[in-house]
């Protein structure tokens, strides 16, 4: 007799606490997965732009790159009043790091323009996350390093755009 009050007690108070929390629209919500974390990742980059540096010819493309090739850093320098820099292998620059590392990175963020690092300090950590577990498994090899910031009394190799003074 105790054990049917028991149950009877447990199936009344957790169905009082689903019925509130589908009442509230708070629904308890499944873990997400490693993969809807990747595909939360590849949002962010696709619609953050940082292929349109990252990853050569893509903005040429019209956004079309196999994702074995993306995020590798580009050969094309922005050169302005601060030197010129080019856009990093994120493969390589990432790879080096732990998740924890790279989010610490990310939260401090600062480097030259143009690129836009204020954005990455501004995403929350759980997207910081996404972008480190998407770009750590993208296929194929990393590449080589991007080429060196250079100060801005030296001259870079074409291509570079000019970026006005």
């Amino acid at each position: 007799m105790k054990t049917f009050k028991a149950i009877v007690v447990w199936t009344v108070l957790l169905s009082t606490l689903v019925f509130g929390f589908v009442l509230k629209g708070q629904a308890p919500k499944p873990p997400a997965t490693a993969n809807a974390t990747i595909e939360r990742g590849r949002y962010i980059v696709e619609i953050g732009g940082c292929n349109d540096c990252h990853t050569a010819g893509y903005a040429n493309a019209g956004g079309k790159a196999a994702e074995a090739d993306r995020l590798k850093g580009d050969t094309l320098g922005y050169r302005g009043p601060w030197g010129t820099s080019y856009p990093t292998n994120l493969r390589l620059s990432i790879g080096k790091l732990t998740e924890d590392a790279w989010v610490m990175r990310a939260k401090t963020l600062m480097t030259n323009p143009p690129m836009p690092w204020f954005n990455v300090r501004a995403m929350t950590e759980a997207d910081q996350r996404a972008v480190y577990q998407y770009i750590k498994s993208l296929p194929g090899a990393a590449g080589t390093a991007s080429p060196a910031f250079l100060p801005a009394d030296k001259m870079p190799k074409d291509p570079y755009i000019q970026w006005p003074k």
